[in-house]
């Protein structure tokens, strides 16, 4: 997630479309040492074929289009900040920095300022140049309080302090702290925003330049965006297409892009349940499913249209950073304030049945609450706590809980019960939560569990109404802390901050973390805060999937090598996130296939298997 802060004076000026003297006479140092990269290995395919509709769906309609601000934190949201690009980008395999919306770059000496040069062809969707006014913008944007996005706002405001513009295509973001040089560049590297898409005649010269109304204005209004698709054509509630900017998209000259994004439209239906979406696909009314899911792989994804090689199948192994979650307890709640309480149920939770017999031991148990594959910035020493029913009996009766009702439940001396609502947001994760349940009984806790579908659901979390939210996060090459656990976000709607649980001690480790410069010193920090997270029993560490597994049409094509070490999706899944979107459609043989299908001609049957990346123990 791209990071900034405090309005310099030129930006503000160039806002309201005055171009200052002050901005003109900033001086481009003479002694810096301009970079770029193109020695790094592209990774999609010459053979790549432009054009087509891919098909696919989500699981609910986005209850906002915006990237900020509430509501907008659903699963939609990765497409679209699949296609907002930032001034670099990075290789999935060797993690180098690359162009993209900046041609070079240089470091200045102050281990704060980062130079760049913008690429001149540079476009939004709508034909607008992309400038430093841009970017500028994004500040006064992320700044504003008329967003209502409190996490951004102080994001914006203390990790850059300035962006200096040099002239229209150059610009230099400086941190609002040192920074190693190692990880500089990911507290620089912003993506911008469209000054002109959210330029309004109306907005008080004296206020911040932002709509007051934000929120609502721009609710389902999509912005244009500097990537290669843009929201084309929306069917509330049912249907939403995104369409290329065409072969003549910027991005194409560079050579990291080429061959890539090779689809002409993206049709994304809405289907609720995701075994009805299974359905459609296998009648190929979408080309791709991602068969993560055991029962799928192994059950599901089989039979007549498999063998006849008219649907394959492949298995990709991953090493990506994974995120923060599994079960996060919301100690603003009754009794979870009760760390007695909390250690129980930790002992209580059965991950390993669950990973053995619903999931057949295809996913992993994460060691650590806050994620996995950070390297030395995880605390090696933590592990996920073993399922115990006599030690959760013991700290249950610790903490009042000595009575053992009628159905086996346990309950304190004023009739409370031990029973906490579970809140999820897929029907296939029912029978994960069951056994759960099932196997917490054995200890006197009941796990009731609260299924609500979709982008709803995160909402519920949003507003702290959840009691224990069954969730994951996505995350970074470098923890993020702050979001989740420092005070000022505790006890707030639309914030990350989903335990609600905070400290002096705690809020004091993670300010010097994020201020850190020494490397080691901060790697240390990190392991410190994940110990004090983990003895402070808050998340009930949960699963991590260290791959990707997909059922695609036979006329759906992938690269020879077909996945990167952060590919987390062959296809576009969940956005362009975690996928490097190589793949094609060949209409010649989606035709072939069709005919075959009705002359019952048959293929001979593909499974891909590669586990390049898979982490050996």
């Amino acid at each position: 997630m791209n990071k900034l802060t405090l309005l310099s004076l030129s930006a503000a000026l160039s806002l309201m479309g005055v171009w200052s003297s002050i901005t003109h006479s900033a001086t481009l140092p003479d002694n810096l040492n301009w970079q770029s990269n193109t020695n790094d290995p592209v990774f999609s395919s010459p053979n790549a074929i432009f054009g087509g509709t891919y098909r696919t769906y989500t699981n609910s309609f986005p209850q906002s289009f915006r990237t900020v601000g509430p509501d907008s934190n659903g699963s939609f949201r990765a497409w679209l900040l699949g296609d907002a690009s930032s001034l670099l980008d990075k290789h999935p395999n060797s993690n180098n920095w690359y162009a993209s919306l900046a041609t070079s770059w240089a470091y200045g000496d102050d281990n704060k300022t980062v130079y760049f040069k913008l690429n001149p062809k540079a476009k939004w969707s709508d034909g607008e140049p992309v400038t430093a006014k841009d970017f500028t913008f994004l500040l006064t944007l992320m700044r504003s309080k008329d967003i209502v996005a409190p996490w951004y706002n102080e994001f914006y405001r203390t990790e850059v302090s300035d962006i200096i513009v040099f002239d229209p295509l150059t610009i230099a973001v400086v941190s609002g702290k040192e920074h190693n040089r190692d990880e500089l560049m990911d507290y620089t590297n912003l993506s911008p925003r469209p000054a002109h898409f959210y330029a309004n005649p109306k907005v008080d010269k004296n206020s911040d330049g932002i709509d007051d109304n934000f929120v609502r204005r721009y609710n389902f209004k999509p912005e244009p965006v500097t990537g290669p698709y843009y929201i084309d054509k929306i069917k509330k509630g049912k249907k939403i297409t995104l369409k290329h900017v065409g072969k003549s998209w910027w991005g194409y000259d560079n050579p990291y892009y080429q061959h890539r994004f090779n689809v002409q439209k993206i049709e994304i239906k809405v289907i609720r349940d995701a075994d009805i979406a299974f359905k459609h696909f296998e009648k190929g009314n979408i080309d791709s499913f991602s068969i993560v899911r055991p029962d799928l792989w192994h059950k599901k994804a089989t039979g007549k249209k498999y063998d006849a090689g008219y649907i394959h199948k492949a298995w990709v192994f991953n090493q990506a950073p994974v995120g923060a979650g599994g079960m996060w307890l919301n100690t603003a709640k009754p009794l979870l304030n009760n760390i007695d309480v909390r250690k129980g149920i930790m002992h209580a939770t059965d991950y390993d049945t669950m990973l053995e017999k619903v999931l057949r031991g295809d996913y992993i148990r994460k060691p650590n609450g806050m994620g996995f594959g950070h390297g030395d910035y995880d605390n090696s020493s933590i592990s996920a706590t073993a399922f115990d029913a006599n030690k959760a009996i013991g700290y249950f009766e610790k903490a009042g809980f000595d009575i053992v009702g009628p159905d086996g439940i346990r309950v304190n001396e004023k009739g409370q019960k031990l029973s906490f609502a579970v809140t999820y947001s897929q029907q296939a994760h029912t029978p994960r939560l069951a056994v759960l349940r099932e196997r917490a009984k054995l200890a006197g806790l009941d796990f009731e569990l609260n299924l609500i579908d979709g982008s709803s659901m995160f909402k519920y979390v949003l507003e702290n109404k959840h009691d224990i939210s069954f969730h994951s996060m996505g995350t970074s090459d470098i923890p993020a802390y702050w979001e989740y656990f420092h005070s000022e976000n505790a006890n707030k709607p639309q914030t990350n901050h989903f335990t609600n649980y905070s400290t002096v001690e705690l809020d004091n480790m993670i300010m010097a973390f994020k201020s850190e410069f020494d490397i080691e010193k901060k790697k240390q920090l990190s392991r410190d805060i994940q110990k004090v997270v983990a003895e402070a029993n808050l998340i009930v560490p949960g699963y991590m999937v260290p791959y990707a597994r997909e059922a695609y049409w036979r006329w759906m094509k992938l690269p020879e090598n077909i996945a990167t070490k952060r590919t987390g999706y062959l296809f576009h899944g969940w956005g362009f996130t975690q996928t490097m979107s190589a793949f094609w459609i060949d209409d010649n043989s989606k035709k072939e296939t069709k005919i075959a299908i009705k002359s019952g001609k048959t293929f001979t049957p593909v499974t891909l298997i590669d586990d390049t990346y898979k982490v050996k123990n």
